[in-house]
């Protein structure tokens, strides 16, 4: 170690702990409590105030969970108003199976739970719902249209709207989202277009939010400040603060911190590792990767016609995703016909780096987006879905050892196109699976990481150990559960 490197880790370290005091302090005046009603999860964020508040019911929408609305939650709450937030059936902490009536039922707990608390103005009630959890607040405004005083629907599904039910109904979507766009312009139309007469719950709005997609839309300022603004028009509220949610700036900044303190310490780690150079020529490693996502894409096609190919392992997507992988891998690694053998150390440093990248990732996401720590049912999906992904970074690994920084920018952009043209494919063959859509542009983020991990742990083994856990633990993590 060297003066600088210890500058860097110092450094880094600096910032991790700047980063979890600005985001502890995003709950500062906030009432924040755990709770769980009937098998479901609850987090109720509210305002520290002796006086009665509105009340808002917040729903996630597929393989989401409630800490992936905590940007709502605490814009809200610091605003005046009560919030609870809830894991659906099969998703985060909710360890029950979705079903057909699973949304309906996991609203009425979540809102029986919501009124149960002292701070609630049970007579002003809304909701707030994101794509799957959007049809069911607007769902629940139809069917309760005097319980509740306004829905907001962002990147809306579907709901027989009218133009009295949902009451003061706002939709958002995001520029980017294409499909959803148009489809929050048919239920505005269907709900008797825009109309500001919220005093008589008449109220109806369509606001796109600019440069968003499906997943960033949960993060922008945009968005959370034209929901605020249309449940104060509903209630008469005036604003009681103006605060911005900026946690997300700091999670990526703790991880930019940690993947810094990988740089600084992954030398001492990986000298003297007695593991050869791949000599593969650079043809085999090029083929393999334009090859392998269409041979995989053809198979999962084939296994589709045997079995339900979107609850595969009783993961729902996810476990199409896990397989998918494991076939890619394995062309992969059959066009390079090369396999360097594992060293002991070689792989203690795989497990070294899952747990640089586990925390990376994961220590502050628990608290923002992702329900990071796994319920006993993931964790035994985890090894699996873990080992499906192996072939693909064995493979990626032997294809980037012992290049240049360039060259590995060539890589990460080659398994990119990869990645989003494989999956692309396979959305072309098999529309069931079409959540992974929105999932297409986090693949580059994701490459882009691991190959900056490859860059200092130059060794095969290391390198797919380390990513595949982490790869498995995320899917295991953010994916349904199914029967």
């Amino acid at each position: 170690m060297t003066w600088k490197r210890y500058f860097l880790l110092f450094m880094a370290l600096l910032l991790i702990a700047l980063s979890w005091w600005r985001v502890a302090a995003a709950e500062t005046g906030l009432i924040v409590r755990s709770l769980k009603r009937d098998e479901v999860p609850l987090l109720y964020v509210a305002p520290q105030t002796t006086q009665k508040v509105p009340g808002v019911l917040v729903a996630h929408g597929f393989a989401g969970s409630k800490q992936l609305m905590l940007g709502y939650a605490q814009v809200l709450a610091h605003a005046g108003y009560a919030v609870m937030l809830w894991d659906f059936a099969g998703h985060g902490a909710n360890a029950t199976p979705l079903g057909q009536l699973s949304l309906e039922q996991d609203l009425n707990v979540a809102y029986a739970a919501l009124i149960e608390q002292s701070e609630v103005d049970t007579a002003r009630l809304a909701l707030l719902g994101h794509s799957m959890g959007s049809g069911a607040v607007m769902s629940a405004g139809i069917s309760n249209v005097e319980r509740f005083a306004a829905t907001v629907a962002i990147s809306p599904t579907g709901a027989s709207v009218t133009p009295v039910a949902p009451r003061n109904l706002l939709l958002q979507a995001g520029s980017w989202e294409g499909g959803f766009v148009e489809n929050a312009q048919r239920l505005l139309l269907a709900a008797g277009g825009e109309n500001e007469n919220l005093a008589k719950g008449r109220g109806r709005s369509l606001i796109i939010i600019p440069k968003a997609e499906h997943i960033t839309i949960l993060f922008r300022d945009a968005s959370h400040q034209a929901a605020l603004r249309w449940l104060d028009a509903t209630f008469g509220v005036s604003r009681t603060s103006y605060y911005t949610d900026r946690r997300m700036i700091w999670y990526a900044l703790h991880l930019l911190a940690w993947l810094l303190v990988l740089a600084a310490v992954a030398p001492i780690f990986a000298e003297n590792v007695l593991e050869s150079l791949v000599k593969v020529h650079p043809f085999r490693r090029w083929f393999g990767l334009i090859l392998s996502p269409l041979l995989a894409s053809g198979v999962l096609t084939l296994i589709s016609r045997v079995v339900a190919i979107e609850n595969l392992g009783g993961v729902q997507v996810g476990g199409a995703v896990g397989i998918w992988f494991f076939l890619t891998g394995l062309s992969w690694l059959g066009v390079l016909w090369y396999l360097p053998p594992p060293t002991p150390r070689a792989i203690g440093l795989g497990v070294v780096l899952f747990i640089l990248l586990w925390t990376a990732f994961g220590a502050m996401a628990q608290v923002l987006w992702l329900q990071w720590l796994l319920i006993p049912l993931r964790l035994r999906l985890f090894p699996l879905l873990a080992l499906a992904c192996f072939p693909w970074f064995l493979a990626s690994g032997m294809a980037q050892q012992g290049i240049g920084m360039g060259k590995r920018v060539v890589w990460w952009l080659g398994q990119s196109l990869a990645l989003v043209g494989g999956f692309s494919l396979v959305l072309y063959l098999l529309p069931q699976l079409g959540f992974i859509f929105l999932l297409l542009p986090l693949f580059p983020l994701l490459m882009a990481i691991f190959s900056f991990a490859a860059t200092f742990l130059n060794q095969v083994w290391s390198y797919a150990l380390g990513c595949a856990l982490l790869f498995g633990w995320m899917i295991a993590a953010a994916f349904p559960l199914g029967a």
